[in-house]
């Protein structure tokens, strides 16, 4: 196992902890996505198109936003009707009738994750009558001169890693819906041992420290409190 360290440092302002910020949402109103055609000029006369895939590796993880803090509302609805989801929580201390109470917060206000085909989320965030708060979350890309809205696809590896950091009781874990530079490009690892096994992304020294971290385009980037090199395995 090769081990890496990242010397590198940078001087960052304190970045503010969990919960993230809620994020400027796009508009309420569903814009039409564009559908690629499909290829018909193959030289084996099939176009990979009509190639059909099986009913999971058409199933992704998407982002999806809710108004007014609903996601809880969203999340519990979907589950209940078999749909495979996930809302990050933070757990917090708070003070309630003068006692100290746990409470459980949404670490990504407004933010939850849901896997299955684009078609099938369609059906609920479609349905105005049940979830009328409840949208994609978009990126924003240019065909040709116009411009569309694409879902955002979250890769399983991501949401692997995302699920495990959000899953670590530590505060020094930090999340962001900006895009933080030195986790853009530089060597992706694996960390082996520890509270953070099993998450792959970017090292690098951020706030004084060496730390993993991932950028979901468009949506954040979250990264961990500090791992020592002796958990990490460089990735080729």
């Amino acid at each position: 196992m090769e081990k890496y360290c990242a010397t590198s440092d940078v001087k960052a302002p304190e970045a503010e902890h969990q919960p993230l910020t809620a994020p400027d949402l796009p508009p309420a109103a569903l814009p039409e996505v564009l559908t690629p055609p499909a290829a018909t000029n193959s030289h084996t006369g099939v176009s990979t198109h009509n190639v059909p895939k099986s009913k999971e590796e058409a199933k992704h993880w998407y982002a999806l936003r809710t108004t007014y803090g609903r996601e809880k509302k969203a999340y519990d609805y979907l589950v209940a009707h078999g749909v495979k989801a996930y809302l990050p929580l933070l757990k917090s201390v708070k003070m309630v009738d003068g006692k100290r109470t746990t409470v459980e917060e949404s670490r990504i206000p407004n933010i939850f994750f849901a896997r299955g085909t684009e078609d099938e989320l369609k059906t609920f965030v479609y349905d105005n009558v049940n979830l009328p708060y409840l949208r994609f979350y978009y990126r924003h890309m240019n065909v040709g001169r116009q411009t569309v809205n694409v879902p955002i696809v979250v890769p399983d590896s991501q949401m692997n890693s995302l699920k495990i950091i959000c899953a670590t009781d530590n505060n020094d874990i930090v999340a962001t819906p900006e895009a933080i530079e030195r986790f853009k490009e530089g060597q992706q690892v694996r960390i082996t041992e520890g509270k953070f096994a099993g998450v792959t992304g970017i090292v690098a020294r951020y706030q004084s420290q060496q730390r993993v971290g991932i950028i979901i385009e468009d949506l954040l980037t979250i990264c961990t409190a500090y791992v020592p090199s002796a958990f990490l395995q460089k990735i080729e």
